[in-house]
């Protein structure tokens, strides 16, 4: 049985590694060593996420997918939640959280009642969690949109500040002709960014 740990921020601006210490711990007092790592800025509303699948893949059967909390894994929707549930059943993996005390027993050898009883247990309240997940996702983006809207009325509203001197570069490194990776991995700009400057640039040299 191996132990996969699983650490997810939404934005490159949050340390997504943040829980590392709290995972090592947790698995040290249990007598398990963690095989690997797998870390990515991604949002957790949405199934694009190279580093999770890239666990999945590297995963056999009976191996721990260890996160910090089970919002880590899943904040998305009923319909791409089964989706994952699916890929991770299919896979026979068990997910074991730090927020879920059911999962821990997942750890331990048990026997075979004991141990289908713990995944119908653990597999219902990863539900009922993922499904919380997704509630107070949606909540603090209803909210951020009411917000808005508010600001917007009362005409405080500016929008997000466009960061110049980096926009400034990002052309530069496009005129020079940098692939789009390279612009990523370097500025950590978003790809709807880098396509709108893009643009831009195309824009520039056609009417030069």
């Amino acid at each position: 049985m191996f132990v996969r740990a699983y650490l997810r921020a939404s934005t490159k601006e949050q340390d997504a590694s943040r829980a590392k210490n709290d995972l090592i711990e947790f698995a040290r007092d249990r007598g398990l060593q963690i095989a690997a790592f797998y870390v990515e800025n991604e949002s957790g509303a949405s199934l694009q996420r190279p580093e999770l699948f890239r666990l999945l893949a590297d995963c056999h059967e009976g191996d721990l997918l260890l996160c910090e909390q089970v919002d880590r894994l899943s904040r998305l929707d009923n319909e791409d939640w089964q989706r994952l549930k699916a890929e991770l059943q299919s896979r026979r993996i068990r997910v074991v959280a730090l927020d879920l005390p059911t999962s821990w027993m997942l750890t331990t050898n048990t026997d075979d009642i004991t141990g289908r009883m713990m995944d119908a247990l653990n597999a219902m309240m990863l539900d009922m969690l993922a499904a919380i997940a997704r509630k107070d996702y949606d909540d603090r983006r209803r909210r951020q949109k009411q917000g808005i809207e508010k600001l917007k009325a009362e005409g405080g509203y500016k929008g997000r500040k466009p960061d110049v001197e980096r926009n400034a570069g990002i052309m530069q490194m496009l005129r020079r002709g940098d692939s789009w990776n390279s612009i990523v991995a370097v500025t950590g700009c978003s790809r709807s960014t880098l396509s709108r400057l893009a643009r831009q640039v195309k824009e520039e040299s056609m009417a030069e």
